[in-house]
C-alpha cells in the first residue's frame, strides 16, 4: 500500500479493494464518546455541580484544560495510520455545551485542521449534547435539525434525554446524510431501560425514511453511543441492520460493527464484560459497486495502548478520567470507533495506470 497526499483528498493505491491496483480517495468519519467534556462554570440550568472546582470531582482549570488536551490528541490521530491527518468528520457526545466543543477544536493538535461545528442544546437533565465536527475543506452543511426524543417515565413524568442531531450537506460535492446519537443509558438495568433505547431506535428509524422518502437515493451515515450492543433488538429489529452485505436487502442498513462484535471487540468494559455501544451504520447505497462515488471500505476501533488503564483493577479498560471515584487524568470511558469512506480518482475511472 502507497501513499501520495494531494490537497485536499489523500490519494491512496489499494491493491486488495479490487482485481487491480488502483487509487482511492478517502475520508475518515469518526465517533468518540468524551466522557463528560464539561466546562469549569456552574450552570444553574443544568445537574452539572460535581464538574465545578468545588464540586465532588473537584474540576478544576486545570484538570479540564487537560482534559481537552488528551481528547484533542487522541481525535487528531484516529486513523491517521492510513490518511495521515485527522478525520474529516467527528461525532461527538458527553459535551456539555458549545463553548467546550469550541476551545476543543482550538487545541494545538486541532487547530489547523480548520474544523467546523454543528451543535444544538439538549434537555438532557445532566446538561449533555450530541455534535458533529467538519473539516470546512471538505464538508458543507446545507441543513442541520436537532429530533427530540419524548420518552416518559412510568407516573407519566418526562424523562429528559438528549436529541438526536441530523445534518446533511455535500462531502467534497457527494450529498450525504449525517445522524448523531447518544441513547438512553441502561442505568436500572438493562431490561428495565430497554424501552427508551427502542424508543430511540424508532426515532432513529422515523429519521431515516423520512430521508429516503424524499430522496431515494439519500446516502445515510448514522453514528452514536447507543447503550446497545449490534445484536440487540433496537438493532436487529427496530434498525433492521445487517453485519453481513450479502444478507442486505432493500430497506435494511448495514452495520459493520456487528461482525467485529461477535468477534469480541468491544468499545467500553463493565464488570470484565466488553461492549461495543459506539457503532456506525449507513444505508446499503454506500456498499455499491460504483466506485465513481464514495462508498465504505472497513471500520474499526480505535485502541493504542494510551488509551488503555495499564494497571489496577481496571487493567486493560479504557483509561478514562475518573475512575471508582478517583481522578486518573486519563481520556475517556469509551474508546473512539470509525470507518472509512473511499471513492476512485478520475485517472483510475479513466482506466489511467496509478
Amino acid at each position: 500500500m502507497k501513499f501520495s497526499v494531494l490537497f485536499p483528498c489523500l490519494i491512496i493505491a489499494i491493491s486488495g479493494f479490487s482485481q487491480q491496483s488502483k487509487e482511492y480517495l478517502i475520508r475518515t468519519i469518526a465517533f468518540y464518546n468524551v466522557e463528560n467534556l464539561f466546562d469549569t462554570k456552574n450552570d444553574s440550568l443544568i445537574f452539572d455541580d460535581d464538574r465545578t472546582p468545588n464540586g465532588k470531582d473537584r474540576w478544576t482549570t486545570e484538570r479540564y484544560r487537560k482534559k481537552l488536551r488528551n481528547i484533542s490528541k487522541v481525535m487528531a490521530k484516529i486513523g491517521a495510520d492510513v490518511t495521515k491527518t485527522s478525520p474529516d468528520l467527528i461525532g461527538l457526545c458527553e459535551v456539555e455545551n458549545k463553548q467546550v466543543l469550541q476551545d476543543l477544536i482550538h487545541q494545538p493538535a486541532l487547530l489547523e485542521k480548520g474544523y467546523g461545528i454543528v451543535h444544538f442544546d439538549s434537555p438532557d437533565e445532566r446538561g449533555i449534547d450530541v455534535a458533529l465536527l467538519y473539516k470546512k475543506s471538505v464538508f458543507i452543511p446545507s441543513s442541520f435539525e436537532s429530533h427530540r426524543l419524548l420518552l416518559f417515565n412510568t407516573d407519566d413524568k418526562r424523562n429528559y434525554t438528549r436529541d438526536q442531531l441530523v445534518v446533511g450537506g455535500l462531502l467534497d460535492n457527494e450529498k450525504i446524510h449525517f445522524i448523531i446519537n447518544h441513547w438512553p443509558s441502561r442505568s436500572g438495568g438493562e431490561s428495565r431501560s430497554k424501552p427508551n433505547r427502542i424508543a430511540a431506535a424508532q426515532l432513529n428509524k422515523r429519521i431515516i425514511d423520512s430521508l429516503i422518502r424524499l430522496d431515494a437515493n439519500s446516502k445515510i451515515i448514522s453514528m452514536g453511543d447507543l447503550n446497545d450492543d449490534p445484536i440487540d433488538e433496537s438493532l436487529k429489529k427496530i434498525l433492521k441492520t445487517k453485519g453481513v452485505l450479502k444478507k442486505l436487502d432493500a430497506g435494511e442498513l448495514f452495520n459493520p460493527m456487528e461482525k467485529m462484535y461477535k468477534k469480541g471487540i468491544g468499545s467500553l468494559a463493565y464488570r470484565d464484560k466488553w461492549n461495543l455501544f459506539d457503532q456506525i451504520f449507513f444505508t446499503p447505497n454506500l456498499v455499491n459497486s460504483n466506485e465513481a462515488t464514495y462508498q465504505f471500505w472497513r471500520a474499526g476501533v480505535f485502541s493504542p495502548s494510551y488509551l488503555t488503564t495499564q494497571k489496577g483493577p481496571y487493567k486493560g479498560y479504557p483509561f478514562r478520567t475518573y475512575a471508582g471515584g478517583n481522578y486518573t487524568g486519563g481520556y475517556s470511558d469509551h474508546f473512539p470507533v470509525y470507518l472509512y469512506l473511499i471513492k476512485a480518482t478520475s485517472d483510475t475511472l479513466n482506466g489511467e495506470e496509478p
